[in-house]
């Protein structure tokens, strides 16, 4: 019974674990390209992260409008006190009674003489008030002593700007102007990479297509050789023939191998711009159809849309606004400021009440105002530089609309060529397919040289070459037509 399970369960077994070599290619449209790039594309997480830097200091530029609070502490040690008395006087008021005793002495000397009881009262009262007045002098001493070799100090301050000569007002607009900026900017690399992206996509559809018709003249070009070589045998051809035909031979092999480079370069373009690696075999959607599918796109001259939708003219707006606005925030220099201050004050020693070594405090409250007066002109000439460069940012931003007007013509000319060169080519490719047919017909007959079927052969290459590059032609006017109006999306 085991090894009868065995039997059934060990084909599985090594099936489960066979290398497979096929893997299913990957096939993919323009549509599944273009988000793949974007994903991809470097620049374009580098454009989103300055534009998340631009709202965040849009939101800097806001709070300048509001009261800002600071706190400060400070700790100092010095090694002298701050005496508020000098040493004679110390000793002065130290020595008061001793000082009062001896005037008293010597004024009161002669009546303490004739005067018995006076004497009497004053050897009693004497020693007592000297050392009364002694110790009060001393005490007043100690009361101007000041400990200040630690000092501390602390405040709260709050500012409130209520008059700042335009200068926040101009900031602010310069922080939402270089938000719009920064969003322009990544709305120009987005249809950078897009531009990119397609025509990488209908290039390698492009060289798919060459391929295939390389291949087709090849077997043509080998069949006709075969043939001409058996006629030689029969001795109907002469071998001049067929060493022509097997030049045309070499010429076609020699074709197809460079369609098969320029077309594997292609596809690792195509690969890097999404993302994949650069070997990784891809198939796209528009190379399994026969024929390359064209979308007719009758294009309508409007140069005053193109100048609304395209980022780069609304990016050199910005900078004309930019500088109008740095402009005023110059100029705001010359103006008065006015400052709202408030705050709370903290120190130790104190002076509130004397003299103490305690944290005492005080609320305050002002009005600060600065005037400028003079200063050479400095302004002046800041404000004349700035406006020099408005009027460069406004040469530049005119200077490009009449670039994109000549370039939205041109696009508009380009498509409408592209179309009708489809057409002639379409109508090429059904004589020369005639021509090839005849040209055939009349070699089986015998009534036509191997010389004329290679010139029908050759005049059908070329003309279904000119088909293919007329339907990638027209498809990529369309785009640089979309780029040009600022619509590719």
């Amino acid at each position: 019974m085991v090894k009868g399970w065995v039997k059934w369960f060990l084909p599985f077994y090594l099936f489960a674990f066979l290398p497979f070599n096929s893997v299913a290619q990957r096939v993919l449209s323009l549509d599944s390209c273009r988000q793949m790039a974007l994903r991809n594309n470097k620049q374009l997480g580098i454009s989103k992260q300055k534009q998340e830097m631009a709202a965040n200091l849009r939101k800097s530029a806001r709070t300048k409008y509001l009261p800002h609070v600071s706190a400060i502490g400070t700790y100092e040690y010095t090694s002298e006190a701050i005496s508020l008395l000098s040493e004679t006087q110390k000793a002065e008021f130290s020595g008061l009674g001793t000082a009062l005793g001896t005037g008293l002495t010597q004024s009161l000397g002669p009546m303490m003489k004739q005067d018995s009881k006076l004497a009497a009262v004053m050897g009693k009262l004497g020693p007592t008030m000297e050392t009364a007045l002694n110790g009060l002098g001393q005490k007043i001493v100690d009361a101007f002593e000041t400990d200040t070799r630690n000092i501390f100090a602390g405040s709260i301050m709050l500012s409130q700007p209520l008059f700042m000569g335009g200068s926040i007002i101009a900031l602010n607009k310069m922080a939402s102007i270089q938000e719009e900026m920064a969003s322009h900017s990544m709305d120009a690399r987005r249809q950078a990479t897009l531009y990119r992206i397609d025509q990488a996509y209908w290039q390698v559809v492009s060289l798919y297509h060459k391929k295939k018709l390389a291949e087709s003249y090849r077997d043509l070009v080998q069949k006709l050789s075969g043939d001409v070589h058996k006629m030689i045998d029969e001795g109907v051809a002469t071998k001049s023939d067929g060493l022509s035909v097997d030049v045309k031979v070499n010429e076609a092999e020699m074709t197809l191998a460079k369609v098969n480079d320029g077309l594997v370069l292609s596809r690792m373009l195509l690969n890097q711009l999404c993302g994949l690696p650069l070997d990784e075999s891809v198939t796209l959607v528009d190379e399994l159809a026969e024929q390359i599918a064209v979308v007719e796109l009758t294009p309508e001259l409007d140069v005053e849309r193109a100048v609304e939708n395209r980022p780069e003219l609304k990016m050199l707006q910005n900078t004309v606004d930019l500088s109008k606005q740095a402009t005023n925030v110059i100029r705001a220099g010359n103006l008065p400021q006015v400052l709202l201050t408030g705050g709370y004050a903290v120190s130790n020693p104190s002076l509130f009440n004397g003299f103490e070594n305690k944290f005492r405090g005080f609320w305050h409250v002002g009005v600060m105002m600065r005037v400028p007066i003079w200063n050479w002109g400095d302004v002046m000439y800041k404000i004349r530089a700035s406006k020099g460069a408005t009027n460069i940012a406004r040469l530049e931003l005119e200077e490009a609309r009449e670039l994109i007007e000549l370039q939205v013509n041109q696009n508009t000319f380009k498509v409408d060529e592209a179309n009708k060169k489809l057409t002639m080519a379409q109508t090429n490719i059904q004589r020369a397919d005639e021509n090839l047919r005849m040209a055939n017909l009349g070699f089986r007959e015998g009534v036509i040289t191997p010389a004329t079927v290679m010139e029908a052969q050759t005049a059908w290459l070329q003309a279904q070459s000119q088909k293919i590059d007329a339907e990638i032609d027209v498809r990529l006017s369309q785009v640089d037509l979309q780029k040009a109006m600022g619509t590719l999306e």
